[in-house]
């Protein structure tokens, strides 16, 4: 098999495309006082069902969520960070630009913050 290398063309993202981030928390749902996973510091990356693991159990009210979003331009940025966090529960979001692309928390420079019910404050 042969493969070409085309010029130019970048394999993910938009053309003149930025990293950004954004990282909001996700309460339990209304009806779950608390999310339960178990954690198992030697099968890490596995997913086991509760019922079938004698790993410790965690439980938590919330979960952090750091999320990349590729696009060229910060309104761009905010639109699509908006749709996710209107498909979540979160309330409230930072938006990140990160040139490192890095998962950890607080990484980067802030852009703009979003308050349910108040919109984009930008940074």
């Amino acid at each position: 098999m042969q493969t070409r290398r085309v010029s130019g063309v970048r394999p993910f993202g938009k053309a003149g495309s930025i990293t950004y981030f954004l990282e909001y928390t996700v309460p339990a749902a209304p009806d779950n006082a608390e999310f339960e996973f178990p954690y198992d510091e030697i099968q890490t990356g596995t997913t086991i069902p509760l019922s079938e693991t004698d790993a410790e159990i965690i439980h938590t009210t919330e979960l952090p969520a750091r999320t990349g979003i590729i696009s060229a331009t910060v309104p761009e940025a905010k639109l699509e960070a908006e749709q996710l966090i209107m498909h979540s529960r979160a309330a409230e979001a930072t938006l990140y630009e990160d040139p490192c692309n890095s998962l950890k928390s607080g990484v980067g420079n802030i852009v703009a913050t979003f308050l349910e019910g108040r919109g984009w404050q930008d940074a």
